[in-house]
């Protein structure tokens, strides 16, 4: 049950967010046990979306479960490295708990809606890198205090990551043309 506690006050701490509301922490675990539950959360739905789009091909090996579960967990290295990169270039008196934990809980939403969404194709999957961003720039205005400018640049630079850490992954475990002579 704490599982399904800790999702429905994240669900109201990012609406307090989203409205710009101050009360909005007392929603999150901002501790180290909270980002652990956060994680937890994560690789859970990690797993069930792994689990799904396997359907209908074949049921995913224990290298395959593997190496999805590391392209899932790509997005939570570009939230930690978006944060930690903004937080050295405008450093804050705020805990970098205080963006990751939310962050995190945007980031289970993405994978939830992501999941559901790939079912209907590419352009609705814009509609929600556009959102995903827009929560990070929320949460950096709420969790760091940032100005509007490094709060889009927050943004802006996680999403980023979030897109290209994966593609990069591919590309560099991809065959590898060779030279001509």
């Amino acid at each position: 049950m704490k599982i399904w506690g800790a999702l429905s006050a994240a669900f109201t701490g990012w609406m307090k967010i989203l409205r710009g509301d101050a009360s909005w922490q007392q929603h999150f675990a901002i501790t180290p046990a909270g980002l652990a539950t956060a994680l937890v959360i994560f690789v859970f739905f990690a797993l069930v979306s792994i689990a799904i789009a396997a359907i209908g091909i074949n049921a995913p090996t224990l290298p395959g479960l593997a190496a999805g579960l590391v392209v899932q967990c790509l997005s939570i290295l570009a939230l930690l490295i978006g944060a930690l990169v903004t937080r050295r270039a405008v450093p804050v008196e705020q805990p970098l708990l205080a963006l990751l934990v939310p962050g995190l809980y945007g980031l289970v939403c993405y994978l939830v809606l992501g999941t559901v969404f790939s079912m209907f194709g590419g352009a609705v999957l814009l509609v929600l890198w556009l959102g995903l961003g827009y929560l990070f720039y929320r949460l950096a205005r709420m969790a760091a205090q940032w100005s509007l400018g490094v709060s889009i640049a927050f943004a802006v630079l996680t999403m980023a990551l979030l897109v290209g850490m994966p593609m990069t992954l591919y590309m560099l475990t991809g065959p590898v043309a060779a030279p001509a002579l």
